[in-house]
């Protein structure tokens, strides 16, 4: 099988994941992500017993060890979901505990009154890296495409570098997709995260059920 083509013309060559919406646990809802050789690389894990107390999805390795944590925050009559390093379960930080973790991405659904013209790709969400010199209301990436059809892109302010993409994988149905990520840029893992947001986002209202409690605000 030939390599995959770099992403955004840097000529380093992506990393492809295959996920599947399934947990390989029972009794559980989540995601199951395989590396390129068909190797264990991250899994989420959501038990059915306890989903609906839920704030938040882990995203961890093959280990077990939390990656990412991704929680949804309600901000006025808008939601977001931020995407925290580590294990960030609990929503405040205790004595034991120490610091709250350190967030890393914003992401929260694109709105416009104004339709797309046919020429250009329909903006999902928009993503603003956190915890840096960067504009509250400026976007770091922007996600572009359709993810219910499982093809879409995550591109950078510009609208240039594709940096991760989500790519219909051939003969199987949704819940089994390529999750592409550019290694120098977001990272697997974040690529991943984002991923997570984005089911949330587009999957809650259907037949599949969402990882995370509906109602819960920050």
């Amino acid at each position: 099988m030939a390599p995959e083509p770099a992403i955004g013309g840097t000529g380093e060559e992506a990393e492809v994941l295959t996920v599947w919406r399934k947990s390989l646990l029972f009794n559980c809802d989540g995601f199951t992500v395989f590396d390129a050789k068909g190797n264990l690389a991250f899994r989420v894990d959501c038990y059915g017993s306890s989903w609906r107390r839920r704030a938040e999805v882990v995203l961890m390795d093959v280990a077990g060890k939390p990656l990412l944590t991704v929680r949804r925050r309600r901000i006025s009559l808008s939601e977001q979901w931020v995407i925290y390093d580590g294990d960030a379960t609990e929503p405040e930080p205790t004595p034991r505990r120490g610091a709250e973790a350190k967030p890393l991405l914003s992401v929260r659904r694109h709105a416009s009154l104004v339709r797309a013209s046919s020429n250009k790709k329909k903006a999902l969400a928009h993503v603003t890296t956190l915890g840096s010199a960067v504009s509250s209301s400026s976007a770091s990436y922007v996600v572009e495409g359709s993810y219910g059809r499982r093809a879409c892109a995550v591109r950078d302010a510009g609208g240039d570098a594709v940096v991760a993409e989500v790519r219909r994988k051939e003969f199987v149905g949704d819940d089994v997709f390529r999750l592409v990520a550019h290694p120098g840029r977001l990272g697997a893992p974040l690529a991943m995260g984002l991923v997570i947001a984005l089911d949330e986002m587009f999957t809650g209202t259907s037949s599949a059920r969402s990882l995370l409690r509906r109602t819960w605000s920050a």
